[in-house]
């Protein structure tokens, strides 16, 4: 079957393959948090984005491969319920944000900043900084070296979803600077192909989204 992204805690996984890398995307814990593995068809190794909740479901998905590294998109505590049980139990390195990073229940190895990239054996994420949801969200882009320059796969934690960009408690100044984020680093950059995949729910296409985007200006959420 042709991956989807519909997927709910206590699902199966949604597995899709993209040149050099493969996403396996899965629903876990009481918030509905998406967890997605990352693995480069070239080497075998493995990224988490998000160790969300349901730690032995995690590492049922990790296996026996390495697993590089877990990144942490934003500070929120379900988005790392799952992170000191597969970090003890991998030894992988946790990346994020700095201004995230002390609220993390483990120490941030790797620190990452607004355009800087992180590996997964031969593939490279570029780590893009949202900010208004937390201070210290992040999203990655990969596209496949400029293979995928036109039609490139973003994981965007809690700063985008189907329908608005991610809570900002009713805060104007925030409110605004996350959307300022996601127009320029997002939606004045990337084609609209670009596939997009969420800490929460359903994916969408940035071309999808786009006539959105005057509408949530205006609403101011």
């Amino acid at each position: 079957m042709s991956y989807t992204g519909n997927v709910e805690v206590g699902g199966r996984p949604d597995v899709r393959e993209l040149p050099g890398l493969t996403i396996t995307k899965v629903a876990v814990g009481p918030y509905d948090n998406n967890a997605y593995l990352l693995r480069c068809t070239a080497t075998g190794d493995q990224l988490l984005i998000d160790a969300a909740n349901e730690a032995p479901r995690l590492l049922e998905l990790i296996g026996d491969g390495p697993l590089g590294r877990i990144v942490t998109t934003h500070r929120h505590q379900d988005h790392w319920m799952a992170l000191s049980e597969v970090v003890k139990a991998t030894g992988a390195p946790v990346a994020a944000h700095p201004l995230d990073a002390e609220a993390l229940p483990e120490p941030v190895a790797e620190p990452v900043e607004h355009g800087d990239t992180l590996r997964v054996g031969e593939a490279t994420l570029e780590v893009v900084h949202l900010r208004g949801h937390t201070p210290g969200s992040i999203a990655l882009l990969y596209d496949a070296g400029g293979e995928l320059a036109d039609r490139p796969h973003l994981f965007t934690g809690d700063s985008l979803f189907p329908g608005g960009v991610g809570n900002t408690w009713g805060d104007p100044v925030r409110f605004r600077r996350l959307l300022s984020d996601v127009e320029e680093r997002v939606f004045d950059r990337l084609p609209d192909a670009t596939w997009f995949y969420p800490g929460h729910g359903k994916d969408s296409t940035l071309g999808r989204e786009r006539p959105s985007l005057p509408e949530w200006r205006e609403r101011g959420w």
